[in-house]
């Protein structure tokens, strides 16, 4: 089984929101970019949000979610997975990004926003324990995947829950 590798967070200084995946599926992967597969709804949802064309370029995305002090990660740095779904990666593989470090770095994140249950299950198991006291100053919402295997969720559905939590978290 081949072992993926996540990418570097999208993160300024003052970030006050972290959205996390699991793993970047194989389209994101071979793009070197998050949430690249067409079909995922993170973009779409995400952009107009921020008062962005949800058909901008890969850079205004980026530009759009730093200005807004929002960071963009995945909880895992590396596992071995057959394709892109959550349910094929290998458990004991799973590597998780180093988070103690990143919220040093990044002190004002006070949500932390999981797409999907898979990226909310590692983050509370894996994640929160090593953050002692600064797990608690943390606000933890599981919301719906964007993904396109979230099929039973409409993307109507999903983009209510996504402006439900990040609108009011907006500078």
């Amino acid at each position: 089984m081949p072992r993926v590798r996540s990418f570097a967070p999208i993160a300024r200084r003052d970030a006050r929101v972290l959205i996390v995946g699991s793993m970047p599926g194989v389209a994101s992967l071979a793009a070197g970019r998050y949430y690249a597969h067409p079909q995922n709804a993170f973009w779409p949802i995400v952009l107009p949000l921020l008062g962005v064309a949800a058909a901008a370029s890969y850079a205004e995305c980026l530009r759009a979610v730093r200005a807004n002090r929002i960071a963009v990660w995945d909880v895992l740095r590396s596992c071995e997975r057959a394709g892109s779904g959550d349910a094929a990666i290998e458990p004991a593989s799973a590597r998780v990004n180093d988070f103690v470090t990143f919220f040093a770095r990044h002190r004002r994140v006070t949500a932390v926003l999981c797409n999907g249950g898979t990226a909310h299950a590692l983050f509370q198991r894996r994640v929160l324990p090593a953050l002692g006291a600064r797990a608690r100053a943390l606000r933890v919402v599981r919301l719906p995947s964007t993904s396109p295997a979230n099929a039973g969720t409409s993307r109507y559905q999903k983009a209510a829950a996504w402006r439900r939590v990040l609108a009011p978290l907006l500078p």
